[in-house]
């Protein structure tokens, strides 16, 4: 017998049947292209479709830093967390002025000036000159070298606490509250201190803030021809008495022939007057017609001394002079020539300190009435 091989059975697909395979592949395809990708539509915005998500931002690293724009500075996250928010940079580091409470001491030098020291130290000059009172003998004419002063933290007070003081009436002295004591906070004082009978070191240094002190009494006299002698404590050079004389004008001119200021200005409280500059020798002259009720030595620091009274509430003083030419009761009138310009009493240099009283205002700032 011949043998007949054996074959596997061939299944013949018609083309109907291989067209719907082909659909089937390709719908599979499609769909499993689709679920694997995640991808949002071209034409749906991110984070707008529920079932997508939205496009993420890639995150900056250190090695990416020279790529991105220096005024923003990236953000580092911790492991999980996420944050597409940017930090500006700013590598300077601000450390605030810490504030003093100490009192401080300084050696004045050759040159220095109250206003200088002041300066120096971000302080009023009157804060100088309060803090060292008796130092500089209420007049800052006196600073010389070798001082030492004391500099205050703020502008304020410096006060010597002495045994028996009460805060209330050490505060009022200076016009100031109780509280401009307690409440700084380098005077160490609580606020539960006893007002009448505080615990506080005899001579502690207290700071009393937005206070101030009067002007030294000797130079608060008013020196008038009625009352002369009302000048008798501040020198030889009072006038026991003085007759009538002539009447101002009130229209003042300046008494030297210079018109520029070689040391202090007018500061309320510091220096009532203005210093005007010139030489040894140089005129000065009446500002005004009066008669003089003061003429000679002061001993106040002014040194010769010339004060004419006008005889409608205003007086004028000439100070520091090398040499006077009227004596007391003498008449002068305006542009007379009365003593010469000098270095006498607490002066640096040859200047005038020229100083306008008024009965009314007191001590006023001249440049507000010379021409």
């Amino acid at each position: 017998m011949r043998t007949q091989d054996v074959c596997p059975e061939t299944t013949h697909l018609t083309p109907f049947t291989s067209r719907i395979n082909i659909v089937l592949v390709s719908v599979f395809l499609i769909f499993t292209a689709s679920c694997s990708t995640g991808s949002t539509p071209e034409n749906l915005p991110s984070g707008t479709a529920s079932g997508y998500e939205t496009a993420s931002v890639e995150k900056a690293t250190p090695d990416t830093l020279s790529t991105l724009n220096p005024e923003i500075l990236p953000s580092f996250d911790p492991p999980g967390e996420t944050s597409d928010i940017y930090r500006k940079a700013d590598l300077h580091t601000i450390i605030p002025d810490r504030p003093r409470f100490d009192v401080l001491t300084y050696l004045v030098q050759e040159g220095d000036t109250l206003f200088g020291i002041a300066e120096k130290y971000g302080l009023k000059a009157e804060s100088i000159l309060w803090g060292n009172w008796y130092t500089l003998e209420q007049d800052p004419h006196t600073l010389k070298p070798g001082q030492e002063l004391n500099i205050p933290p703020i502008d304020g007070v410096l006060y010597s606490w002495s045994e028996g003081d009460n805060i209330s009436k050490v505060a009022g002295s200076f016009h100031a509250e109780p509280e401009a004591i307690i409440e700084w906070p380098g005077n160490n004082i609580g606020f539960d201190v006893d007002f009448a009978n505080p615990d506080i070191e005899d001579g502690s240094l207290i700071l009393i803030t937005g206070g101030r002190r009067d002007a030294p009494t000797w130079q608060m006299i008013t020196i008038t021809r009625s009352n002369p002698a009302a000048a008798s404590i501040l020198g030889p050079g009072y006038c026991g008495s003085v007759s009538s004389g002539p009447i101002g004008t009130a229209v003042f001119d300046w008494p030297t022939s210079s018109r520029w200021l070689s040391g202090y200005p007018y500061i309320p409280g510091v220096h009532e007057a203005i210093d005007i500059g010139g030489a040894i020798g140089h005129g000065i002259f009446a500002s005004d017609n009066g008669v003089v009720v003061y003429s000679g030595w002061n001993n106040y620091g002014y040194g010769y001394v010339v004060v004419i009274d006008h005889g409608n509430g205003w007086q004028t003083l000439y100070a520091h002079l090398d040499t006077i030419n009227v004596g007391c009761g003498q008449a002068v009138f305006k542009g007379g020539a009365i003593g010469t310009m000098g270095v006498t009493g607490n002066s640096s240099g040859p200047h005038l300190h020229f100083e306008m009283r008024s009965e009314v205002w007191g001590r006023v700032n001249p440049h507000n009435f010379l021409p």
